[in-house]
């Protein structure tokens, strides 16, 4: 039990320190927590009747889909004044709760289940909120985590605005 804790302990840390990286504007950082053949994906949401399934692996379109290569273009972008959804940078501030360890492959391998807000403040007068979860693979290389595979689940139907924030 004690082990199981403390496993949980550290993955509640790495995600804590990610929000962080995020919040200061650290996307090189951020960018080293990702496995280099990682995958980012975020779907549609749907709203679906009582009766059937949600099974968002199965839907073909989606919001983001991007590798690591992609998310560090998008960093590159962010560091252009050609990114004009993001001039001037807003501030945010990401909240992560409910952080659930679903797998375990002997400590080496986890699936991971977090819920997220993220607020988002721009200008003077334009603020958004980002609800969600996320299921996340990490893979320990030596003493570190990575991440390998993060879907993210927004609850919004409609976004308030442009995506133009890292999940």
């Amino acid at each position: 039990m004690n082990n199981h804790l403390e496993l949980h302990k550290e993955i509640e840390l790495f995600l804590y320190h990610e929000a962080h990286l995020l919040d200061q504007s650290d996307f090189e950082g951020w960018l080293d927590l990702f496995t280099d053949d990682a995958r980012y994906w975020m779907p549609t949401t749907e709203t679906r009747d009582v009766d059937q399934k949600q099974s968002p692996l199965k839907q073909e379109w989606h919001l983001i889909e991007d590798d690591k290569p992609f998310l560090h273009k998008r960093y590159e972008r962010l560091q252009t004044r050609l990114a004009h959804a993001e001039q001037p940078r807003s501030r945010t501030r990401r909240l992560v709760t409910n952080i659930l360890i679903k797998e375990n492959h002997n400590n080496q391998k986890l699936l991971v289940l977090s819920n997220f807000i993220i607020f988002q403040s721009r200008r003077d007068n334009e603020e958004s909120f980002f609800v969600g979860r996320r299921e996340d693979t990490l893979n320990r290389y030596g003493d570190k985590w990575k991440i390998s595979n993060r879907s993210i689940f927004l609850d919004q139907r409609i976004l308030p605005r442009a995506i133009s924030i890292f999940f």
